[in-house]
């Protein structure tokens, strides 16, 4: 059992944001019923469909239950009531004050069930210009400095994350907070539950602060970053592919000078220190860059490891599937489905010494628990077929 067994998570959420961090609690261990439309959430549609879920929505659903539930009507907004009666954390990610027009406030909730920990994630929280808008990753990375931070160097051009780095930053943000939260609640001895409010936008720049806004630290220091290269090493091309390296110590400095035969380097004054590496960045990037591409890949990557210097291959995505490292640390957990075949889905990535992350369940079909749950709730079978009859509940057809 995971160390948030006996935990009752309802999500309200959708997209990517708040199901990743139900998820992540799902994978822990908690009891997560997923409440999504009776047309289903919007991710469920995105993407080409297997045995009726799509790659993405599997991944960031897994360990959950689904009620597809009408809340425009009283008979569903009552199911939702007797959910919220004893559940100890709920998740919405509507935008501001819409959980208040459906009826559902915090404050609300509160007088229901007062050890309720109840998350709100916006774009962009409840105050300013932008509060009111809706919100997909994209736009939280223009709004964020992420599009400058990957700025195409040669031409200038702003670049985005291909991935949707803002919606993933904000659930691991959710995530913590809601475990800390819990954490208050058991120490304060009166089981008190609090309001989280979390926006993407706060989220996405502190994770990237300490060295993607460094220049703007200090005051007193403000740093054009336009004007500057980052320190970290990057991609470099040998004569038959890219690896990618570090040297941020001296040691690592000396090591890579060593590896590469140009023993010289190590006491040039532009990068013999790690402040003037920083500042040398370009000459440095050129330097190494034209001594890595003399040298085949497997070569390199072998004496740069003799000699203690972080490296690795550049990986395409169907290459980490057999990476020697990926394959013995266990990294994609390979499992049969029934009704899907071989599932991959990465392990979660905090393992605990006596209380198991698992991958209990995949990602449910629209409505799939809908009559488990209003069972479970005494709701008889009569109701609940009165329920299903009106559309106001709707249940997974059978495969």
């Amino acid at each position: 059992m995971g160390p948030l067994h006996g935990i009752k998570v309802l999500d309200l959420t959708s997209m990517v944001s708040g199901p990743v961090a139900a998820m992540m609690l799902g994978d822990q261990g908690a009891d997560v019923i997923k409440v999504e439309p009776t047309h289903g959430e919007q991710l469920r549609h995105t993407g080409e469909q297997h045995n009726e879920i799509a790659p993405t929505f599997y991944s960031c659903n897994r360990n959950k239950k689904s009620l597809a539930l009408d809340l425009k009507s009283d008979a569903g907004k009552e199911v939702l009531w007797k959910l919220i009666d004893d559940a100890d954390v709920l998740l919405q990610n509507f935008r501001p004050g819409a959980i208040e027009r459906m009826g559902f406030a915090e404050e609300k909730v509160r007088k229901r069930n007062s050890g309720i920990i109840f998350v709100s994630i916006s774009g962009f929280g409840e105050k300013g210009p932008y509060a009111h808008k809706r919100v997909y990753d994209p736009i939280v990375q223009g709004l964020s400095g992420a599009t400058d931070i990957q700025m195409n160097r040669d031409t200038g051009r702003p670049g985005m994350f291909r991935i949707i780095i803002a919606d993933k930053i904000s659930a691991l943000t959710a995530a913590q907070a809601i475990s800390s939260a819990l954490f208050h609640r058991e120490r304060s001895g009166n089981r008190e539950g609090q309001h989280i409010k979390l926006s993407m936008l706060d989220a996405s720049i502190a994770f990237f602060w300490p060295e993607g806004m460094s220049g703007l630290t200090f005051a007193e220091k403000e740093e054009n970053h336009k004007k500057s290269f980052s320190s970290i090493d990057l991609v470099y091309e040998s004569n038959d592919g890219y690896i990618t390296l570090s040297t941020i110590s001296n040691k690592e400095w000396e090591g890579l000078c060593v590896a590469l035969d140009r023993k010289e380097l190590i006491n040039d004054e532009r990068f013999a220190t790690a402040i003037a590496r920083r500042r040398n960045v370009a000459e440095r990037r050129e330097i190494v860059g034209e001594e890595i591409s003399k040298r085949p890949t497997k070569e390199l990557l072998e004496t740069l490891d003799v000699h203690d210097v972080p490296c690795a291959p550049l990986l395409s995505r169907q290459e980490i599937l057999d990476h020697p490292q990926i394959v013995e640390g266990g990294t994609i957990c390979r499992e049969v489905v029934e009704g899907f075949g071989e599932v991959r889905q990465p392990i979660p990535a905090a393992q605990f010494q006596l209380t198991e992350s698992s991958l209990r369940m995949p990602a449910p079909k629209l409505g799939q628990h809908s009559l488990e749950i209003l069972a479970n709730l005494g709701y008889s079978e009569t109701e609940r077929d009165e329920l299903v009859d009106k559309n106001i509940v709707r249940q997974a057809q059978a495969s």
